[in-house]
């Protein structure tokens, strides 16, 4: 038997949030396709602000599933929900211009799976757990996505695992005409300094779980408030922007990556703003508030 801790309600329904989280997070994505039409990486950061909206929706999802007393769920659903969505991220880019669609209905597929497993045959037997699961796993995969598109300014799989070519050269079997001595190049992938083979992507899913676990987890308590949670997600993932803004140095050129990194810091700095405000108000909103007295001893 699950008891469940009601989560607090907001403006923003459970579903437009999911709404909203999808449309944007893809949007996002697909606006680093702009490097391509233009020759220029200037538009990567766009891939993290698909992934920050991503987090913003799944802070509340997960926030739904942990009401049913879980207690430390919410750092496994993360976790669950990130493994899930970098199996589906990696599958859904090698699909070409498609790759974010198909990486979303791969998740959904992995997330359902999964929570089919964890509900019926481990039997823990919470009434959200298969949809929830699901949306965190399409969480998941959207997040790494962007992340890793504004990392690399590509979401095309060959772009995450080939970080450049390097020049073979051999002599060639038979001379060429007059016994001058030729040679034999080839163009060969330098799989070890992309995304995926230097284990960047690594890092990438690590912050993104982090960012996705930490809204509901600092906001828990009988004053969680939607507004101030959602505000959390969206600084946490700014902040998670600016390492994939730093890491993407790597990969981009310089403008391109400062670029990314001023756009990171600018949100990060005026979310933790707005994060604070949002955190008085509610400050003040207990400030006369007296504690529970406990019944037994000398009372």
């Amino acid at each position: 038997m699950t008891a469940k801790m009601e989560a607090s309600a907001g403006a923003l329904s459970e579903n437009t949030l999911m709404i909203y989280g999808i449309v944007v997070a893809l949007v996002g994505t697909y606006l680093t396709y702009l490097n391509v039409v233009t020759g220029m990486a200037v538009f990567s950061f766009f891939g993290g602000i698909g992934a920050i909206a991503a987090i913003w929706w799944g802070s509340d999802a997960i926030k739904h599933l942990c009401s049913y007393g879980l207690g430390t769920g919410v750092p496994s659903a993360g976790m669950v929900a990130f493994g899930a969505g970098a199996i589906a991220m990696i599958a859904g880019t090698k699909f070409g211009m498609a790759s974010p669609i198909v990486t979303l209905i791969l998740a959904a597929i992995i997330g359902a799976v999964i929570g089919y497993i964890a509900n019926n045959i481990i039997n823990m037997n919470i009434p959200v757990m298969i949809f929830s699961l699901m949306k965190l796993s399409i969480v998941g995969a959207l997040t790494m996505l962007g992340f890793a598109a504004m990392c690399t300014g590509t979401f095309m799989f060959n772009g995450l695992v080939i970080g450049g070519m390097t020049l073979s050269m051999e002599p060639a079997a038979e001379a060429a005409a007059g016994g001058a001595q030729t040679f034999m190049v080839t163009v060969l992938p330098e799989f070890a300094g992309s995304l995926i083979g230097g284990a960047a992507l690594a890092v990438i899913f690590f912050l993104g779980a982090m960012a996705l676990q930490h809204p509901f987890n600092a906001c828990l308590g009988p004053n969680e408030s939607q507004d101030r949670t959602l505000m959390l997600a969206i600084e946490v993932g700014f902040l998670s922007m600016i390492v994939v803004a730093v890491m993407s140095y790597a990969f981009l050129d310089i403008l391109s990556a400062t670029v990314g990194l001023l756009v990171s810091l600018i949100g990060w700095i005026y979310t933790y703003k707005q994060y604070i405000a949002l955190s008085k108000r509610d400050a003040y909103a207990w400030l006369d508030s007296k504690p529970i007295i406990e019944v037994g001893g000398d009372q």
